[in-house]
């Protein structure tokens, strides 16, 4: 069986890497590097070369176990590293950090501003936060969430402004790249679940990891078997599912006919690529809305948390633009902390920031898209198995999960398997393989 897999993030290159075993796979990416949103950038800093990512940075054992099982086959190299969340607002007239290894470091991060001591209104937010954890998990677990946005639920249950507004709203935000509205609009019942499974509701929080020299590592190792099978810089101009098998045409003029096709891409991509769409594809598929998010990355400071004592490993920057923005959320990765880069060449990737960095500090730009979740955008999500394998069709990324790399393992390994295929450090599904035949 000929395969066509149409882009290279983490669903389309395991789908092809296990698919490759089988069947003769052609793999079509539009970039000219693979891997999506896992894109290390090696920069030229002050002439030392520094490897450093700008998508896909983190991830941890417990709440990513298909890609800590693929990182332990292909013997991928991982080191520890810190996360932590920090709030600057109005250009650092207000600022608070969360984490640390011990109760101290905690309580330094949030009174960073030492005015927050005095400020009866953090110290009440502070008290919302801890209701809200214990509070939203119970009603989680009692089924009161379902339906609800999560503006929703917090004018339910009387939570003030200040929770959302500097805590909810900004974590959320730079958790999945989305405006506060949106986050506002993100179904209660996801968002406080996400949260609960990733732990940010308790004390026992899960130790964070990151690729040793950079998530393009992972990528050559899961690529090398299918590599030179992949087209680099050869975007798909239009499929057409029709007749007797699935004609694939490209930017080089190319047009090849295989027996089923894999949509390892975005889900509006998968729209706009297919020339045969049905109904019920397009009620399903239409339902995800994606973000633009300009992307720096640079080495301006400026672009961090006034006082040094509240920078952390991410940074929400709620300043006032110098230009309107589509996407309002503000996001400051300090890569020092994150990659284990040492602090005397301080590395920031920024995500729409409110300020260009500037120019002379500045190493490159990118714009990412990135999934926005609705109540509309989960049911979407239930129902997408009634398309799998319709019109020898297959639609796979992260987009049908929470946007995360896990969720897009997760997909490319579905479709592999409905195809026939097994994964290594795991037994088959017999529903799944009896699918496939």
């Amino acid at each position: 069986m000929r395969l066509a897999v149409i882009g290279t993030g983490i669903a389309g290159n395991a789908a092809a890497w296990l698919l490759s075993k089988r069947y003769a796979v052609t793999v079509y990416e539009r970039e000219l590097q693979p891997g999506g949103h896992s894109h290390t950038v090696r920069v030229d800093y002050d002439g030392e070369p520094i490897d450093v990512d700008v998508g896909f940075i983190v991830f941890n054992e417990t709440n990513y176990p298909q890609l800590t099982s693929l990182f332990t086959h292909l013997g991928v190299k991982t080191v520890e590293t810190c996360m932590s969340f920090a709030l600057s607002a109005d250009h650092g007239r207000f600022e608070w950090r969360g984490g640390g290894e011990t109760a101290l470091q905690t309580a330094c991060g949030l009174f960073a501003q030492p005015l927050n001591l005095a400020s009866p209104s953090y110290i009440r937010m502070l008290a919302e936060v801890v209701r809200f954890n214990r509070q939203s998990v119970a009603d989680l677990r009692a089924g009161q969430l379902h339906a609800l946005t999560l503006g929703e639920y917090l004018r339910r249950q009387s939570f003030g402004p200040r929770l959302f507004s500097d805590y909810l709203g900004p974590m959320g935000a730079a958790i999945w790249s989305s405006s506060s509205d949106d986050i506002l609009s993100f179904p209660a019942e996801n968002f406080v679940a996400f949260f609960d499974n990733h732990r940010l509701l308790h004390l026992d929080r899960p130790r964070w990891r990151t690729v040793e020299g950079g998530s393009r590592r992972y990528v050559d190792k899961l690529t090398a078997s299918f590599k030179h099978n992949i087209r680099l810089g050869c975007a798909v101009t239009s499929i057409d599912r029709g007749g007797h098998g699935v004609t694939v045409r490209d930017s080089r003029g190319g047009v090849e006919i295989y027996d089923a096709v894999v949509m390892a891409c975005h889900s509006d991509q998968a729209l706009a690529a297919m020339s045969d769409v049905d109904a019920q594809e397009r009620s399903i598929l239409g339902a995800i809305r994606y973000a633009p998010n300009t992307i720096f990355l640079h080495r301006d400071p400026s672009l961090m948390p006034r006082r040094r004592q509240a920078w952390a490993s991410w940074n929400f920057l709620r300043w006032p633009r110098q230009t309107p923005a589509e996407n309002d959320v503000a996001v400051t990765y300090w890569m020092n902390r994150l990659q284990g880069i040492d602090d005397s060449k301080p590395l920031f990737v920024s995500l729409n920031p409110p300020f260009e960095p500037a120019a002379e500090l500045t190493f490159a730009k990118f714009t990412f898209a990135h999934p926005q979740y609705d109540l509309a955008a989960f049911a979407a999500q239930r129902r997408l198995a009634a398309i799998q394998g319709r019109h020898r069709t297959w639609f796979c990324g992260a987009w049908t999960g929470y946007g995360f790399h896990e969720d897009g393992l997760q997909a490319g390994i579905s479709v592999a398997e409905a195809l026939g295929t097994e994964v290594p450090w795991r037994q088959p599904d017999p529903l799944l393989a009896e699918a496939a035949e």
